[in-house]
């Protein structure tokens, strides 16, 4: 299988394995037209995003079995909502990204300089 694009143009990255993450599971932010959430941005979270999130009714540090999700600490990789994202960009809480990880639709909700702005993996931006 082709792996599509990420927001520099190139092939994407994996995000995270461990906790795997993403729509399908598979450690990468690839979407399709089950992921109604649009899982595009590869975030690595901290301590503020994290009770930003669940502010917003997204807890995302609680384990859930169900679903078998181990529930995120600071420093985990994980594929955002991309709308998410911006509503964290918004209330200047955004989690940093990995732009080599994160899918090229990205870039049909949010601004390339603004996902540069929060990069970690500056040598690919």
């Amino acid at each position: 299988m082709r792996m599509p694009k990420n927001v520099l143009g190139g092939e994407l990255q994996t995000c995270c394995t461990d906790p795997m993450t993403g729509f399908y599971r598979d450690g990468c932010c690839r979407t399709g037209p089950d992921d109604l959430g649009l899982h595009l941005v590869c975030v690595e979270v901290n301590d503020d995003f994290l009770a930003f999130s669940k502010s917003r009714g997204n807890d995302l540090s609680t384990p859930n079995q169900m679903y078998q999700f181990p529930g995120l600490v600071a420093g985990d990789r994980w594929c955002l909502c991309v709308e998410r994202w911006k509503e964290a960009l918004d209330a200047d809480m955004a989690p940093a990204i990995v732009l080599a990880s994160t899918h090229i639709s990205a870039l049909e909700f949010v601004d390339l300089e603004d996902l540069r702005a929060y990069a970690i993996d500056v040598s690919a931006g």
